[in-house]
């Protein structure tokens, strides 16, 4: 199935306003990230409990926390979850503990409720989890340049690199600016999002090498150019088949599973677009330019 023929769009001859784009929403996220003392971590990284209650009856917040700080929780991070009778409530570390489960059940006593979940991380732990989440991003953007590297060159790998960095930052800036909190699934997400986008990355790349091979002589920006053209159909229904079914989970699969959703979601936008404006145009830059001065 081929959705658009004989498309002649100019992707490359608007690099330069891409380049400002992406910049710019780069900046906003880092700025956010810094107004905000950086990613907002849940209980994943910092350590602390997590209990998922569902009450008979509605009840209000303002309740809740009071009666929450009466049993010495002096930080509990309070929301509704899923209906308007669940309620997830977050403690810190130094405020849980192993007493947790019963000062919550005093703290709500003479209310019917149930703890449908609750899962505690120590601060130990969590910090641990925390560096291996970094490891695992940047060992798998290592592993990326490393077999870009060897199946087309460097100028591709750092085309493709900078193209997943490019992804992970946006949905780190807008997650900031949400005020969404980043646990170990948002972290699968972004790992999901750099094998999705180097996918349609190297899709494209292969398609360049090969009309390269084919016609040595062209201009390499309109070669890069005529094989974006050619792969924006397979782009554009990748994408497009992706994001309904990403969409679909995020509007009915429920509360639990809705912001690793939403990373997908931005991911899915993001990497799409980074494949033909980022890693193509940057990789086509450094190309002329060695081949200039190899020419000298």
């Amino acid at each position: 199935m081929r959705l658009l023929k004989n498309v002649n769009i100019d992707f490359l001859g608007k690099r330069r306003t891409a380049a400002m784009l992406s910049g710019g929403a780069i900046l906003i996220g880092l700025l956010s990230l810094l107004a905000n003392g950086g990613p907002r971590l849940g209980i994943d990284f910092t350590g602390g409990t997590l209990a998922q209650i569902q009450f008979a009856a509605p009840i209000e917040l303002s309740e809740l926390r009071e009666r929450l700080l009466d049993q010495g929780f002096n930080r509990p991070a309070i929301q509704r979850f899923g209906t308007g009778n669940e309620i997830l409530i977050r403690v810190p570390a130094e405020e849980g503990g192993t007493n947790t489960s019963p000062r919550l059940r005093a703290a709500f006593a003479g209310l019917d409720f149930e703890i449908r979940r609750m899962d505690s991380v120590g601060p130990k732990i969590g910090g641990e989890l925390k560096w291996a989440a970094l490891k695992a991003i940047f060992f798998a953007l290592l592993g990326i340049l490393i077999y870009i590297s060897l199946r087309f060159d460097r100028y591709y790998a750092l085309g493709a690199v900078v193209a997943l960095a490019h992804d992970v930052l946006i949905t780190l800036g807008i997650f900031s600016l949400l005020k969404l909190e980043l646990d170990l699934a948002i972290v699968a997400a972004f790992l999901t999002i750099v094998g999705y986008s180097l996918n349609d990355t190297i899709v494209v790349f292969d398609r360049i090498r090969e009309n390269v091979h084919n016609d040595r002589k062209a201009d390499f920006f309109t070669t890069v150019n005529r094989s974006i053209n050619q792969t924006l159909s397979r782009t554009i229904i990748t994408s497009l088949t992706t994001f309904a079914v990403v969409l679909t989970l995020y509007l009915v699969g429920g509360e639990v599973i809705k912001y690793f959703a939403l990373a997908l979601i931005i991911g899915i936008i993001v990497g799409t677009y980074s494949s033909i404006y980022v890693a193509s145009p940057l990789m086509a830059a450094l190309e002329v330019r060695a081949q200039a001065r190899a020419r000298k």
